[in-house]
């Protein structure tokens, strides 16, 4: 599609935003979806666009974690297989299931998690006894997040990070860590699936992407940094900002 050269830099500027907020807390999508449909991009397009320069921001987040020590890739094989089998099939549905019902539910779960995220004493960077065992994560939870991410995509980083803090007991920093691998994982084979299909905006996605990369190498070395102290507020205004604008885009559907 033909676009100006000044469009570009405004994708750009929020393809850096988007990396920099997602990389430590989730919900780059918040801006980045919305901007792709403003441009002209139509639903099916921008979710696939979305998808590319998203693997831009995960895949850089995951690297930074993974260069400084804090994540080891295999040693979560199974938990990626089963995220890239949630997403595939999530991304294969995503024409035919009732996407307007998710949006009604996604505020009410998202002012949850933001509740829960501001107001738990205990949430930090320290470890605590798991409430599950992580099996129930490994082939329960994260392919349903996966589904989730493939299908609509909003608030997967929060949702993975909530469901390790909460019922299994990592720090934040650490469930941190884990949520970029997870969240690139099923973000690329959204990816691959979308380009097979031929829905992918390229040089949208492409200019979006390495600012994504850019702007997701910033927010992991201030997540690193500064651990609970940064992912923790954040967390929480993510989440309310994601519910607020969900709720508005659906308030008919609550009246």
């Amino acid at each position: 599609m033909d676009l100006d050269l000044w469009v570009y830099g405004v994708l750009a500027l929020v393809g850096l935003l988007a990396g920099l907020i997602d990389s430590i807390a989730g919900g780059g999508a918040l801006l980045s979806l919305p901007t792709l449909l403003i441009i002209g991009l139509d639903p099916i397009s921008a979710l696939s666009t979305n998808k590319l320069q998203g693997s831009f921001g995960t895949a850089s987040a995951t690297f930074a974690f993974w260069k400084r020590g804090l994540l080891r890739p295999q040693e979560h094989l199974a938990t990626i297989a089963c995220v890239l089998v949630g997403s595939a099939l999530g991304v294969l549905l995503v024409s035919y299931a009732p996407r307007n019902t998710l949006s009604i539910i996604m505020p009410v779960l998202l002012v949850g998690v933001a509740i829960y995220f501001a107001l738990a004493p205990r949430l930090s960077d320290e470890a605590r006894a798991a409430r599950l065992p992580l099996a129930a994560f490994t082939f329960g939870i994260a392919p349903v997040i996966g589904f989730y991410d493939g299908f609509f995509g909003p608030g997967t980083g929060s949702f993975f990070m909530l469901a390790q803090v909460s019922l299994f007991g990592l720090g934040l920093l650490e469930a941190t860590a884990r949520t970029k691998l997870f969240n690139f994982t099923s973000n690329i084979i959204a990816l691959i699936i979308f380009i097979i299909g031929g829905h992918v905006i390229w040089a949208v996605g492409l200019v979006m992407g390495v600012a994504q990369f850019i702007g997701a190498q910033i927010g992991s070395h201030l997540a690193i940094r500064n651990g609970a102290a940064i992912i923790r507020p954040l967390l929480v205004l993510v989440c309310l900002v994601m519910a607020a604008k969900l709720f508005w885009e659906n308030l008919g559907a609550y009246l």
